[in-house]
């Protein structure tokens, strides 16, 4: 998800069953590599962008955050879901936030329990057999935010919309190589098994990767094809900065650089996210705006 700058953190991290009286999760630190959010945001749809992340974020964190068991972060994500439905009884103090947007802005629900249903499939699935299944995941944990932007730009239809999905698809499957050892630190493996198995790897050699802190080559190989399927995916959404308001496209632009940067970070570390992780700082700033620069092909 996208961290909006004005956001504070700090370095405690609360159980996620614990959340504050006003239903936050709050002190959990985050990276975030795109930011959605920023100034090039009009100032009416700024707290729409806002109010969307810090559901997702909030419900993500539900999920993966803390060390509450799953009953209880299940029931937390229902609590979330049942005050989507509007019962006063179950009001929720993020979704009341939220809803002052959806209203304003005619959002419908459907993408927020899309997300709600990944984010609850997060606490049960730690494995996906094939690429379809990790697709099906990406199509409700990171699309719907994609779509949710374009509609509030006035810019969601059929030829812009496919093209969002790829993008965040293609984002959310970067930030599975990017988190590669964090999230096997968690039980979790965001890599199809019918390509680790292809490739002739099992689990036990990706735990003693990790443990030593290096890739052999052929776990190397491997993320090489992954990082090679999601550049592909990236690059396929690019059109869609030609088809949106300017200042979306120009937003468009800089989380397209940010996933491509990524990308050349793995390429130049030998494809080991175990070894290296990849993260964007100040000093990639030149190759940013290079990148932010890229022609795409014809939509």
């Amino acid at each position: 998800m996208i961290r909006p700058a004005s956001e504070a953190t700090s370095h405690a991290r609360p159980s996620a069953a614990q959340p504050r009286a006003q239903g936050w999760i709050t002190g959990v630190e985050h990276y975030e590599n795109f930011p959605v959010g920023s100034l090039l945001v009009p100032s009416a749809l700024r707290p729409a962008v806002v109010a969307i992340y810090r559901f997702a974020r909030y419900a993500d964190d539900v999920a993966d955050e803390g060390d509450a068991p799953a009953e209880q972060r299940l029931a937390e994500l229902e609590r979330l879901r049942r005050a989507l439905g509007g019962a006063r009884q179950d009001a929720h103090p993020v979704v009341d936030a939220l809803r002052e947007q959806t209203r304003g802005h005619r959002l419908s629900d459907d993408e927020f329990l899309a997300l709600l249903s990944a984010f609850e499939q997060d606490v049960n699935v730690t494995r996906y057999r094939d690429l379809q299944e990790l697709l099906d995941y990406c199509r409700r944990s990171a699309d719907p935010v994609g779509r949710l932007v374009l509609q509030l730009f006035g810019a969601r239809g059929p030829r812009t919309e496919p093209l969002s999905d790829a993008i965040c698809t293609a984002l959310q499957l970067i930030n599975f190589l990017q988190d590669f050892a964090i999230d096997w630190s968690r039980g979790r493996l965001y890599l199809p098994l019918q390509d680790l198995n292809a490739a002739g790897l099992d689990e036990t050699g990706i735990d003693a990767a990790v443990r030593a802190g290096r890739a052999p080559a052929e776990l190397r190989n491997l993320f090489a094809q992954q990082a090679t399927r999601c550049g592909t995916l990236l690059e396929s959404g690019a059109p869609l900065a030609g088809l949106v308001p300017t200042r979306l496209a120009l937003e468009l632009r800089a989380i397209l650089a940010g996933g491509r940067r990524i990308l050349e970070q793995f390429e130049r570390d030998g494809f080991d996210p175990i070894a290296r992780r990849p993260k964007i700082g100040w000093r990639d700033a030149p190759a940013l705006i290079r990148l932010m620069f890229v022609k795409p092909a014809r939509p």
